[in-house]
């Protein structure tokens, strides 16, 4: 895995082989990381494969479609042709396209692995798993009124929500005397 400026790095020294540059002046020989991060945002570059703290990670693939996006758009082509030609395509169509030299594919200098901390927002919660006491679970709020919320986990019923209310009541008398509630309505 490389940071945005050693994949930039990569893209710069594919590109010094067999590429003329692009036909007009309005577009960039070489990515810079602002044109990156819209590529990514528009679909036409995948989105990091991870983060390391605030730093975003990219491989191969990234790679592939920086110098193939360079590549097409050599020929005179449009980001809209370029998209369209691009989305879907495998590593193999890819490298075909960016002929980038094997050497700058491999991951020599890169960042290892081990290195990068886990996405675990992006992972699925496993269903009905035993849980340690140090995992994480997800919560639900149940809206009480005048702005109180009790958390449970699991997803409640209907039947569950009313029967939290009913319970929460002699609470909510105490938050209302207190003045700790944004409004005295009723529970829903």
């Amino acid at each position: 895995m490389w940071t945005l400026d050693e994949l930039l790095d990569r893209v710069s020294a594919a590109l010094t082989a067999e590429y003329s540059g692009a036909p007009n002046g309005r577009v960039r020989d070489v990515p810079d990381r602002r044109a990156v991060r819209w590529y990514a945002t528009t679909g036409l570059v995948d989105r990091p494969s991870a983060m390391r703290g605030r730093t975003a990670l990219y491989e191969r693939r990234h790679l592939l479609q920086l110098v193939a996006v360079k590549r097409l758009q050599s020929e005179g082509r449009t980001l809209a042709d370029v998209q369209a030609e691009l989305a879907g395509a495998d590593d193999p169509t890819l490298a075909a396209i960016a002929r980038v030299p094997e050497e700058l594919l491999t991951a020599d200098d890169a960042v290892s692995p081990q290195q990068v901390r886990p996405r675990f927002w992006a992972e699925p919660v496993a269903a009905a798993a035993p849980r340690t006491q140090d995992q994480a679970v997800a919560l639900n709020g149940v809206a009480l009124g005048g702005g109180a919320v009790v958390l449970v986990p699991g997803t409640p019923t209907a039947a569950d929500v009313a029967d939290i209310a009913a319970a929460a009541r002699p609470l909510l008398d105490l938050l209302a005397a207190r003045g700790l509630l944004t409004n005295e309505r009723e529970p829903s």
